[in-house]
């Protein structure tokens, strides 16, 4: 198996040239030159696998670089750490499959992949003698989820930019209570958007990236987008019968966890139809319903993990959207750059609407769907998962099954919970005892110079 830019103007890659590029040299993202597929037959016999099981058959299909004893290894391991035996469950209430993704150490979707390529990181760089400074931006989760997968590994040093005061107060204190010496979190003046813009301008800067070994944790790496897919047909094979479709409504902000989706739908995923859930940030929504991929200001929400505007896994679509064509997702990011926007065809725009179907729900729908869920079933949402459930809740889906992504733990957005509903959440003790910690975060404003600057001296 080898890996391809989106922007073409990179060499084949192995897998782990792949995962420790992060972001393609030529600017682009990494994907595999094909997806294999499996056969309705292949799925069937997966049932009554474990995750860990079903985990080392997908991930296995996409690298040929690392013997099968040693990523079994890395797979049970980076899933040893999550409190539920399935990882990931599934949960049915008021009609609804909720697909519970907050397990993990952070309890965040964004633990299922990071924990995996944290493992994967430290594996590769042991085995080649390297080190590496891990570069990342973060609207809340995966700044958290990508920290406590490498805090105190050898080899690694990790810079979390975050942008200050916009994400929810938990979030901040799970990145900046670890005091590791290898951890280092700046708070930016700026949106997420600021900081991912940030990150991608360093990545960029050949020079600076191969005298720092920069490598991403965000879902510019392609190891991160390959661990998600795995859930999709783990819920699937929980869900649905034989040969039965489904339909995923997926909570989006960056655009990689729905991505993961599309990918297993390439695989041979029986799925009826990707639902994209966005909060006030709707560039996605407007896009797939109207083509309208234009630029706005973020607001900030009660869903703070999805306050982008510039979805950067989109780009990994629009090179299927645009039948790999290489040139053509050159010409559309310069157009973004230049003009803020991206123009489509009306065949564009057709396929768009085939692959996904999209929503948009407010903060008051967001709080009346916390509360009356709970009201209803007795089950507590978090705003990005109250999202995803809103938005499925308007489709007519008759009696195709109905998987809503759950993204992270209602304890982490106690504030809106308890706004929804009155009463105060539940708090796990892995959150219970973050306050009261220590901290340690440095604040920057969102410019490119100072952040360079940041990093020289401290890793001098």
């Amino acid at each position: 198996m080898r890996y391809i830019s989106t922007r073409g103007g990179i060499a084949p890659l192995r897998f782990k040239d792949a995962v420790m590029m992060g972001l393609a040299d030529d600017g682009g993202l990494l994907l595999p030159e094909s997806i294999p597929t499996f056969s309705p037959e292949q799925l069937e016999s997966w049932r009554g696998c474990s995750y860990q099981e079903l985990a080392f058959t997908i991930i296995s299909r996409f690298v040929d670089d690392i013997p099968a004893a040693d990523l079994r290894e890395l797979i049970n391991r980076s899933y040893a750490t999550f409190s539920h035996p399935d990882v990931t469950p599934v949960v049915r209430h008021d009609g609804v499959h909720i697909l519970e993704l907050f397990h993990g150490v952070t309890l965040a979707f964004k633990d299922v992949a990071l924990q995996f390529l944290g493992n994967l990181f430290e594996y590769i760089l042991k085995e080649r003698n390297e080190t590496m400074t891990i570069l990342g931006a973060t609207s809340g989760d995966t700044g958290s989820a990508a920290i406590h997968g490498v805090r105190g590994k050898d080899g690694i040093t990790i810079f979390i930019l975050h942008p200050h005061g916009k994400t929810s107060p938990v979030q901040a204190l799970q990145m900046t209570s670890v005091l590791d010496a290898n951890v280092h979190n700046i708070a930016m003046d700026g949106t997420f958007d600021d900081c991912q813009d940030m990150v991608k301008a360093l990545m960029g800067d050949l020079e600076f990236k191969q005298k720092y070994s920069l490598g991403a944790v965000n879902s510019i790496n392609w190891a991160r987008v390959l661990a998600q897919v795995v859930y999709y047909i783990y819920a699937w094979l929980k869900v649905a019968k034989t040969g039965q479709k489904v339909i995923f409504s997926v909570p989006t902000g960056n655009f990689g966890d729905i991505f993961a989706g599309y990918v297993a739908t390439r695989m041979g995923l029986p799925v009826e139809k990707l639902l994209l859930a966005t909060n006030e940030n709707n560039i996605l929504t407007r896009c797939i319903t109207s083509g309208d991929y234009s630029v706005g200001s973020v607001v900030q929400t009660l869903s703070p993990s999805m306050d982008i505007q510039v979805a950067s896994n989109f780009e990994r679509y629009l090179f299927y959207l645009f039948n790999q064509d290489s040139t053509r997702v050159q010409a559309a990011f310069s157009q973004l750059k230049a003009e803020g926007r991206i123009s489509f065809s009306d065949r564009e725009i057709a396929q768009l609407q085939k692959d996904f179907c999209s929503a948009s729900v407010n903060r008051a729908q967001t709080l009346e769907t916390i509360g009356a869920f709970k009201r209803d079933t007795g089950y507590l949402l978090d705003p990005h998962t109250a999202v995803g459930v809103r938005a499925a809740q308007g489709l007519s889906a008759g009696d195709t099954p109905l998987i809503c992504l759950a993204t992270a733990h209602p304890a982490k957005f106690d504030e809106a919970v308890v706004a929804a509903t009155g009463a105060p959440v539940p708090m796990p003790e892995s959150i219970a005892q973050l306050h009261g910690l220590s901290t340690r975060c440095d604040r920057l404003p969102a410019d490119l110079t100072a952040l360079r600057e940041y990093i020289v001296r401290t890793m001098a």
